[in-house]
């Protein structure tokens, strides 16, 4: 039972069967999404369209009047074009994600899938907007294990070198195993206390 419902400790290591195990592999996996990713994402594109002029319909349809009976401004009231603009932004964020979803980019799907959920969210229609919010959240985590698996296995170096450090690094077979940087803040001495 507890195998079934629980992962095992050391399933995010890059030895595993199910995930990429070479250098090679794993960079491939880095640069792009697999199969399942890219469908998700290219089944909620069209999808977010949908919610997004849904949602966009429904916000013009139940906008109250801009002016009460006794003729005083009504405080609920928003311009319409405003919901012309959200709605226009719902759509682009969608096509947004089905490009990113048919170029396989993981990481520009999780941000655009999770800014859509935002929007939605933020338009108070949180059943559509926590799915896109938690799917593109999955994404992200996913680009982010993905390339520490990478860095762990390629030894990653915490700072990123210069094209001319790197090819000078490489024809050596060296790798970065410098020190810090010293700290170039002054800290000026501290006055000596009056009695």
């Amino acid at each position: 039972m507890r195998s079934a419902f629980l992962k095992p400790a050391d399933s995010e290591t890059p030895g595993d069967p199910g995930e990429p195990q070479s250098v090679e592999q794993l960079q491939a996996a880095v640069r792009s999404a697999d199969d399942k990713e890219r469908l998700i994402g290219l089944i909620a594109a069209p999808w977010a369209a949908g919610i997004g002029i849904l949602v966009g319909s429904e916000l013009i349809a139940h906008d109250p009047p801009a002016r009460l009976s006794d003729g005083l401004v009504n405080p609920l009231h928003v311009n319409v074009g405003l919901y012309h603009e959200v709605l226009a932004a719902l759509v682009v964020l969608s096509v947004v994600m089905l490009v990113t979803a048919m170029l396989r980019k993981r990481l520009y799907l999780g941000i655009v899938m999770a800014l859509y959920g935002l929007t939605v969210f933020n338009l108070h229609y949180w059943g559509f907007g926590v799915p896109f919010v938690m799917v593109g959240a999955w994404y992200l985590v996913r680009s982010y294990r993905l390339q520490r698996s990478l860095r762990e296995a390629t030894g990653g170096s915490p700072r990123r070198l210069g094209a001319d450090e790197r090819g000078a690094r490489r024809r050596a077979g060296v790798s970065y195993a410098g020190r810090p940087r010293a700290s170039k803040r002054y800290t000026p001495p501290a006055s000596p206390r009056r009695s």
